[in-house]
């Protein structure tokens, strides 16, 4: 059996495509340079005409996330019935909105934090760039590394 035949394709989305998978889920990765490197933190997020807001209290993800670097968000599902997956990114730039119109719209949005405590700044992510892939969870057979036969190391 020739495994590298059977390995699916990855499929490009459409940024419609990706609009709609992230409407889909309710927590994806936030993605910042802090200090010397990244970090990433986990968001409940709702989207918002081509936009992506979230609530977060003050420190350092809201810090990060309104630093001169764009931030990435990434956030991805899989239908568990089917076994295909999907991965979506977006990079830009972070604001907070300070405008009362634009706070007052934030309420009527399907925005929950998970995690308890105040959360009074509402940022939104205006994407430069979004990227999409849809492709088909791989069994096991297809990527674990059979140890069957192999020499043990010098130390077994």
């Amino acid at each position: 059996m020739d495994n590298k035949s059977e390995v699916p394709v990855t499929e490009l989305l459409e940024s419609h495509e990706c609009w709609n998978l992230l409407r889909q889920v309710s927590v994806g990765r936030l993605a910042v340079w802090h200090d010397d490197g990244p970090d990433i933190f986990p968001v409940n997020y709702t989207t918002d005409h081509g936009t992506v807001i979230f609530r977060t209290g003050s420190g350092t993800k809201l810090e990060a996330a309104l630093a001169e670097f764009p931030v990435a968000m990434e956030a991805d599902g899989v239908n568990p019935e089917t076994g295909v997956a999907w991965s979506v990114v977006i990079r830009g730039k972070a604001e907070v909105l300070t405008k009362t119109d634009d706070v007052l719209s934030t309420f009527s949005l399907p925005l929950f934090p998970w995690q308890a405590g105040r959360k009074d700044h509402f940022v939104r992510v205006v994407p430069a760039t979004i990227s999409g892939r849809l492709f088909i969870v791989a069994p096991p057979n297809m990527w674990w590394t059979p140890t069957e036969g192999a020499k043990p190391s010098a130390v077994e």
